[in-house]
């Protein structure tokens, strides 16, 4: 009797140790399960648009320049700083749902009008930032001449085009395809072109949207091309031949000479080559797509790598908080012209950058509605101009 009451309990010792290793493996299973669920989540549905924290971010940077940023006597924004405020203010309430029929918007426009020279460009007499000027003047007046839809603009703009083909670097101006200053676009003070102004060059001509632009686009994809972190048959300058892994497929400031960064360490890389950084990366990639350059195309890929790489919008990749708008606003223009509402970065995580954008710049956001940017370099200490990078920026994230 006692030698059946140990084997009976010697038998439930063991069923109750197999019921235990089997709740416990079921556990180990289920909590397993539920991690690749979780992370198949992530990847596969990523963060939505919140609609109502966008619209309220863009209503409050809207109140700011129309209450607080415009100089009431001309309509000016900034215009210390350069014209160009103005026409990046103007653009920026355009796109972001303000009336061109809007009194204020009227007397901006006239401001930007009043900066049209004899040569036909749109910059402020004696300006060092010609095409800039012009360029951003012509998208501006583009945008408000498609709202009134009755051409108003259509002179201003086809003299300010001509004006900006006039001054791009090419043969007229003395250097042939071979050379790494061809088909790209400077300040208009000729000391060299370079990506951040060849990429405005591009925007105004994208706006224009005329067929006898193609050859200054086909010139100015030559130059860019050659600031790409690439070596490829388009670009065969020596810091692309010798390029660090790490930066592979981003973009310089400038091709000319031995090439030139904006990035923190402007050293040369461990290998020789040139640091890339995030603002000109998405303005290179911009300007690809915006030249109608396919996304199969090893250049456009190749800055799509670097990008899911580097994603981040804490910072401007490479440069740190200076910048930190420009990029903004380059970063949701490029992505916006990609047609891809997602990005998966090396860790496997996928992205809605737009939802990340307005997150990041509702966080960002001052009490009055402004942004500005402690890191001055680039001018990013004017409330007016970092607040239409912004409402720029916005303008892309819609659902």
């Amino acid at each position: 009797m006692v030698r059946c009451n140990l084997l009976t309990a010697n038998f439930a010792s063991i069923g109750f140790r197999v019921f235990g290793l089997t709740l416990l493996f079921a556990m180990s299973a289920s909590a397993s399960f539920a991690q690749e669920k979780s992370e198949a989540s992530k990847s596969e549905a990523p963060n939505t648009i919140d609609v109502e924290l966008r619209r309220q971010t863009v209503a409050k940077g809207v109140a700011f320049l129309l209450q607080q940023g415009q100089n009431r006597e001309d309509g000016s924004f900034s215009k210390q700083l350069s014209p160009a405020v103005t026409s990046m203010c103007t653009s920026a309430l355009i796109r972001n749902g303000v009336s061109v029929e809007n009194p204020q918007i009227k007397q901006a426009l006239k401001f930007i009008e009043s900066m049209v020279q004899p040569d036909g460009g749109l910059y402020a007499p004696g300006s060092n930032l010609r095409n800039y000027e012009t360029s951003v003047g012509i998208m501006c007046l583009s945008q408000a001449n498609e709202a009134f839809g009755d051409g108003r603009y259509d002179k201003i703009i086809a003299d300010a085009t001509r004006f900006i083909k006039g001054i791009q670097w090419d043969q007229e101006e003395g250097h042939q395809p071979s050379s790494r200053h061809y088909g790209g676009q400077g300040y208009g003070s000729h000391k060299r072109p370079d990506a951040s102004n060849t990429s405005f060059f591009l925007d105004a001509l994208k706006e224009v949207k005329t067929e006898s632009n193609s050859v200054a686009i086909a010139k100015a994809v030559t130059f860019m091309s050659r600031c790409q972190n690439l070596p490829t048959p388009h670009n065969d300058a020596e810091f692309a031949q010798v390029v660090n892994a790490d930066d592979r497929g981003g973009f310089i400031y400038s091709a000319v000479g031995k090439g030139e960064s904006k990035a923190e360490s402007t050293d040369e890389t461990p290998v020789g080559g040139l640091r890339s950084y995030a603002s000109m990366t998405y303005a290179g990639l911009k300007s690809f797509l915006y030249a109608g350059i396919d996304k199969d195309d090893i250049r456009v890929k190749a800055a799509m790598d670097w990008i899911s790489r580097h994603y981040d919008l804490q910072s401007n990749p490479g440069v740190g908080q200076q910048g930190l708008y420009y990029y903004y606003h380059v970063f949701a223009k490029a992505l916006d012209a990609y047609q891809q509402p997602t990005i998966k970065t090396a860790d496997g995580e996928v992205h809605n950058w737009r939802a990340d954008l307005v997150t990041v710049l509702a966080e960002k956001q001052s009490a009055d509605g402004s942004w500005t940017n402690p890191q001055d370099r680039w001018y990013e200490g004017d409330p007016s101009l970092v607040t239409s990078y912004s409402l720029l920026a916005l303008s892309y994230c819609k659902e």
